[in-house]
């Protein structure tokens, strides 16, 4: 074995003497029914004018054509490639990557991720939905039935950097309490009149530490630093309002970062705290995460929405209006599951004239029977329409005592009707039936109920059923390959930003898949996978 220039950085030395032959067209070495020709072919038809529009018209050219280097970050994520270092060398060895780079020379790591960073991130969203339109123009996409489905994902930020809303606030109260003590011993010392008010408490502490400083160069006071010295009233009075100046600028920048959430991470400021179930025991853990929601149709996903709330009652509309927006298009059928259920989400499908198909929450419940045996549900009270009464367990009537409102965290207002109980003394069934002093009092959205009922007659038609399969099928199978088949359980990015452009370029790889799959599979124009029966 030849052991000489081993020390060489050029290996080219080190060759024997025989020569690899390759074909000048990279062409003959893909397969004909190789995905990578599908997705070029897409991407030819794409407009990329958003996309170049994010280029300065001025300055050096792109090393690689930007609809160039698109295909070749798509085709990354299409095959679970999401590194940009791992493209960069995927672009030096992998002949499929060459053949998309059509001769340009292999991009490095750091224009990659510029271009992922700053120049998708206004175009993403409309390539995106120009792949939706195509399936749609394909007739895969039909723009009649949606699945609705979330799905929690780590973000990319330490666990352990959180700031919670409700210790901010504690703590600020804490130090209000001591500002103003401080000031009252100010003006007891210096007999001023200083105040301070939450809403104005930089500008009163501003002012206190003017006078103080006027003071000082009055008195020609110097303050001293270190063991052994002795520090004036003026000095403390400094120092401590200086202390409590930055705090409150601390905390003021808390509250900008919470934006209506209970926590945020310090490395990445748009995550929030959520319980990931980390385990097939469903263990949760409190982790930095986004709330990532798709909405899919005939196993493509059609749209994308990335949030910062921890549930998903409140992500529904906006998602709902933005995939309209974008798509120029209105979904009739809408399918998702019980934790979408509130009043605002019904009467906002129904102003929209789409059919709900949301399963209650109580749902599984209603089959069970020890609800059915309880007696201090409404469900299984009589309700009397004309007098507008319940009937509970023992005979007795719960009238209308009163209405108030409720209002969300989002800002709906809803009427709640007040029903009380008649007498409940000496009633042998109310241990059963309220754990209150008093007489049994019950609150009902009238709204809510009505809504629900229709939307539980729905769910339990023949298309009822079949929606509700699919969408178990379709939309949290979606998930499931996102996240286990291609291996897609935390972010690289930081921001709400980038991590929607993360996420949709995934979808955009996982859609070109599954059309992939459904044309090598002749599966082509089946959007709804049919009920199974015994």
């Amino acid at each position: 074995m030849l052991t000489t220039k081993l020390h060489s950085k050029n290996y080219t030395e080190l060759s024997g003497h025989y020569q690899l032959v390759l074909p000048f067209n990279f062409d003959v070495l893909i397969p004909e029914d190789d995905s990578v020709r599908l997705l070029s072919h897409i991407l030819e038809g794409l407009n990329y004018e958003a996309l170049y529009q994010a280029y300065s018209s001025t300055g050096r050219k792109p090393v690689v054509e930007p609809k160039i280097l698109f295909k070749v970050v798509a085709y990354a994520y299409m095959n679970n490639i999401y590194s940009s270092r791992k493209i960069e060398v995927a672009c030096k060895r992998d002949i499929n990557f060459m053949w998309l780079l059509e001769g340009c020379k292999a991009p490095d790591h750091s224009t990659l991720a510029r271009f992922r960073k700053n120049y998708l991130k206004e175009s993403i969203e409309d390539l995106f939905f120009q792949m939706v339109t195509y399936l749609h123009k394909l007739g895969e996409v039909e723009f009649k039935n949606l699945f609705v489905d979330g799905t929690k994902i780590e973000a990319n930020a330490n666990r352990y950097t959180f700031v919670w809303k409700k210790v901010v606030t504690k703590n600020e109260t804490k130090m209000f309490l001591k500002i103003q003590s401080c000031l009252e011993e100010i003006n007891l010392t210096y007999l001023k009149d200083f105040k301070a008010t939450k809403e104005t408490l930089l500008k009163d502490l501003k002012a206190a530490l003017s006078y103080l400083e006027e003071k000082r160069q009055q008195e020609q006071i110097e303050f001293v630093h270190g063991i052994g010295k002795r520090k004036s009233k003026l000095q403390k009075f400094t120092e401590d309002l200086k202390e409590f100046y930055t705090r409150q600028e601390k905390y003021n920048r808390h509250h900008q970062f919470f934006e209506g959430r209970n926590s945020y991470s310090k490395t990445d400021p748009d995550a929030t705290f959520m319980h990931m179930k980390d385990d097939h025991m469903r263990n949760a853990q409190l982790k930095p995460a986004y709330n990532v929601q798709i909405g899919v149709e005939s196993e493509y996903v059609t749209g994308v929405g990335i949030f910062q709330d921890r549930n998903d009652i409140a992500t529904l509309i906006p998602f709902l209006n933005t995939l309209e927006s974008k798509l120029q298009a209105h979904y009739e059928n809408v399918t998702a599951d019980s934790g979408y259920e509130s009043e605002e989400n019904y009467l906002y499908l129904e102003g929209k004239k789409q059919t709900c198909y949301i399963k209650p929450q109580t749902y599984e419940q209603w089959k069970k029977k020890r609800f059915k045996k309880d007696i201090s549900k409404r469900e299984n009270m009589v309700y009397n329409a004309e007098m507008d009464e319940y009937t509970c367990h023992n005979g007795k009537q719960l009238k209308l005592v009163g209405i108030t409102h409720r209002t969300s965290a989002t800002g709906y207002r809803s009427e709640i009707t007040i029903y009380e109980c008649e007498d409940c003394r000496d009633c042998p069934c109310k241990s059963q039936c309220t754990k209150a002093k008093g007489n049994r009092r019950m609150q009902v959205s009238k709204t809510f109920v009505a809504k629900r009922q229709v939307s539980y007659g729905n769910i339990t038609t023949e298309k009822g059923r079949l929606l509700r399969v699919n969408r178990s099928i379709q939309v949290e199978g979606a998930f499931g390959v996102l996240k286990n088949d291609y291996n897609f359980n935390r972010f690289l990015t930081r921001g709400k930003n980038s991590v929607k452009t993360e996420f949709m370029l995934l979808c955009f790889g996982y859609n070109v898949n599954k059309l992939h799959a459904k044309i090598q599979n002749e599966r082509i124009g089946k959007p709804l996978h049919p009920l199974k029966t015994a």
